[in-house]
């Protein structure tokens, strides 16, 4: 098995494509807009992958998180509330802000679910900071590290509880970027001290089954490497310090905020620790530069994604998507 997750160009796969992951076997694909028509359209698209892979529980992601950050629009799908929306609810009830956004998670699991994905990449554990880039703004569940992580924990635990994994991120922590690292890289000069505040949430929620890094340079611990190019912030900031021990992917090696080509891109990223390199455009060239350069994925890999995928073998039957919704707004219009 390749040590990638890749995206795909539409609606349906075409023959290069089939051909490509056949040959390939990644470890798993990932959905957006382009991919996501309707109901039916996608649920064939995912049982197309899952033939391919020859995996009933290869992953399948989607960046569904609510707010502007939604690859599943309506009318064929529902909308669901910003972060913001609890973390604010949180200030005056934290309790109610908690069992809202577990509601919520359900009812976008139980979506995801029965559109055949099993991953989503949610929650954000960044903490959110005063003038950084809005590029993370109202996607946070708020500005002080124990809200987030309780938020953090409830949005994981009721995903699983309808059938779908999480994925924290952006490890060890995106909230003090200046600017967005989808079009140039970030570097936060905060002192280790400082940071401390980004790593908490982190840190509470180690035990989540998948993550994900941040191409974010952190002057403190590598003056040179993004996280997800530092073997340095992989090994003693997210591995030791937080003591994360899920399955680790890479951000988006697409995003700009990384240089040089796909092949070193991918490489350089599994090279510093990451279990996965993540590439989202779909492009054949590019996914063909990935597959020459990724190895295959390693033992540790290997166990570490059969444990966060072991939390989709979950009974569905039980979780209603309309009561769960209805318990989200009705909490919610506390606020």
């Amino acid at each position: 098995m390749q040590a990638a997750i890749y995206g795909l160009e539409g609606f349906t796969l075409k023959d290069d494509e089939r051909a490509f992951f056949r040959d390939a076997d990644p470890a798993g694909f990932i959905l957006f807009r382009r991919n996501c028509e309707n109901q039916d359209q996608l649920l064939r698209l995912t049982e197309s992958l899952r033939d391919i892979a020859g995996r009933h529980d290869v992953p399948i992601l989607i960046d569904q998180e609510g707010g502007r950050v939604a690859r599943m629009r309506p009318p064929e799908w529902p909308a669901f509330p910003t972060a913001e929306k609890f973390a604010l609810l949180y200030r005056t009830a934290p309790s109610s802000a908690i069992e809202a956004v577990r509601a919520n998670a359900r009812a976008l699991a139980l979506m995801l679910r029965s559109a055949g994905i099993n991953v989503n990449a949610l929650p954000l554990l960044d903490v959110r900071q005063e003038g950084a880039s809005d590029i993370i703004g109202d996607r946070a569940l708020g500005s002080e590290p124990m809200q987030v992580a309780a938020l953090g924990r409830a949005v994981l635990d009721g995903m699983a509880s309808a059938g779908v994994v999480g994925i924290i991120k952006h490890m060890p922590g995106h909230g003090r970027a200046l600017v967005d690292s989808h079009h140039e890289l970030p570097i936060v000069t905060a002192s280790a001290e400082e940071l401390e505040t980004d790593l908490e949430p982190f840190e509470r929620l180690a035990s989540a089954p998948m993550g994900m890094t941040a191409h974010v340079v952190y002057t403190a611990w590598d003056e040179e490497r993004p996280a997800s190019l530092s073997p340095t912030v992989i090994r003693n900031i997210i591995r030791e310090r937080i003591g994360f021990d899920g399955w680790l992917m890479s951000d988006d090696i697409g995003m700009e905020a990384l240089k040089g080509d796909f092949a070193s891109r991918a490489s350089g990223v599994v090279a510093a620790g990451c279990d996965v390199a993540l590439h989202c455009s779909g492009m054949m060239d590019e996914m063909v530069a990935v597959a020459s350069a990724v190895p295959a994925m390693s033992a540790e890999g290997h166990e570490r994604l059969n444990r966060a995928i072991a939390a989709t073998r979950i009974d569905v039957e039980s979780v209603d998507f309309a009561e769960e919704i209805a318990k989200r707004d009705q909490l919610l219009a506390l606020a």
